[in-house]
């Protein structure tokens, strides 16, 4: 019953989606709102069972050239002098060379260039209203024509228009971490990241983060600036200049080169602001509309999972749809089954992963930096306070859906 699968998304999860879709024999059509794929943003991490599927999907290699390798993270006090220096494994508790760190924009360009053939992808539109029938589900767009498919899934992130036509006001499943960011690029020649090379530079505050990150083969640094917000915190997400007024007053009277990089903040082209957020929600379909991704359980930022969960969600999501003949009313209840224990190890990491990034306190504060000081020396007992993101990540176990792959058609990417 393989059929025609609108993916509102084409970010991680929907590509993804998409890829494994057309190789189960679906047709699968991405709608994007941006006018092309979105390029740059900061680094994301790819783990354990999503490496698997990278595997699965004969993307390892691409990934590894892309592979950022963060040699250290770089811990300083508000003069600039260094408190402690970690190795990324060493603070993830990662198996050193398992993970694959790379910008966020290169893994969506890496996605659709492996689907764009096989695929077709509508840029600078998007899904406005959707309507359940017996026989399909007729979409109506901004810009396209109105069509009917068999099936829709919202992979369209953290503030997922699909999900809030089918399941609602978001603020019904958003819960908030008290926490928001705002990241950026810097000027390529700004003093701050001269002489870093694959290095991040750290800086808290009680309840306040600050953070450099030079990446290999990019001229332009990102930078990272978070804060804790008051319980009610809201600003307007339609207006940059909100956006740009919060985060200055939050950082406001904080020392290291934060005066700078709130400086840098305001002129920045690329700024991306968001509360440090969860979707929780009791079921991610409704009918024959579905849920991937940040669209159906963002972990938050603090969970260092976000683009893994989306990778593994995409394919059991696709691995069911086939295994079920395209039916929804049994593919859609066995992908929740299979997925949500591995979605909710993970959101509950990222509920406490505020207290190690972002000290609320003075005295957490002196207790984080006192153990990251200690942790190169601590040896195999680093694990009593590291290793529960490479935990969390190894939790869940990925289904063959070999057979049904088998029963399709090869793809020329299958014979590549």
């Amino acid at each position: 019953m393989a059929g025609t699968v609108l993916i509102s998304g084409a970010s991680i999860a929907g590509p993804a989606l998409a890829y494994w879709l057309h190789r189960y024999g679906f047709r699968p059509v991405v709608v994007e709102r941006a006018p092309a794929v979105r390029g740059g943003g900061y680094p994301i991490d790819v783990r354990a069972a999503a490496i698997e599927v990278a595997d699965r999907m004969g993307l390892r290699p691409a990934l590894e050239d892309a592979h950022i390798a963060t040699r250290r993270a770089t811990f300083v006090d508000a003069r600039g002098r260094v408190i402690a220096r970690v190795a990324p494994d060493e603070f993830t508790g990662s198996p050193t060379g398992r993970d694959v760190e790379l910008p966020r924009g290169d893994l969506a360009r890496l996605l659709y260039e492996r689907t764009r053939d096989d695929v077709e992808y509508l840029f600078g539109d998007a899904v406005t209203a959707l309507e359940q029938r017996n026989d399909g589900v007729r979409v109506e767009f901004e810009r396209a024509t109105a069509r009917t498919v068999d099936l829709v899934v919202g992979a369209d992130g953290l503030h997922s228009g699909v999900r809030a036509l089918a399941f609602g006001p978001e603020e019904r499943v958003r819960h908030d971490l008290g926490f928001a960011f705002a990241g950026f690029s810097l000027d390529p020649d700004a003093d701050l990241a001269r002489g870093l090379e694959r290095e991040v530079v750290l800086h808290n505050g009680p309840g306040r983060l600050a953070a450099v990150y030079a990446v290999r083969g990019r001229p332009r640094p990102t930078a990272l600036l978070a804060f804790a917000t008051p319980p009610g915190f809201a600003v307007d997400p339609r207006d940059p200049q909100t956006h740009r007024e919060a985060v200055a007053a939050a950082f406001r009277g904080a020392g290291w080169e934060v005066p700078r990089l709130v400086a840098a903040m305001r002129a920045a082209d690329d700024l991306f602001f968001d509360t440090v957020s969860q979707i929780r929600m009791p079921r991610w379909s409704a009918g024959r509309v579905a849920l991937v991704g940040d669209a159906a359980h963002a972990p938050a930022l603090l969970s260092g999972q976000g683009t893994s969960l989306a990778l593994v969600g995409a394919y059991v999501l696709a691995g069911e749809l086939a295994a079920a003949g395209g039916d929804p009313a049994v593919a859609f209840p066995a992908y929740e089954r299979v997925l949500r224990p591995f979605v909710e190890a993970n959101q509950a990491l990222a509920r406490s992963g505020g207290a190690a990034l972002i000290p609320r306190t003075r005295t957490a504060l002196l207790l984080r930096n006192a153990v990251l000081a200690l942790l190169p020396r601590l040896g195999p007992a680093k694990r009593l306070f590291t290793g529960r993101i490479d935990e969390a990540a190894r939790t869940v176990a990925l289904p063959a859906y070999g057979a049904t792959i088998a029963a399709r058609p090869p793809s020329r990417h299958d014979l590549a």
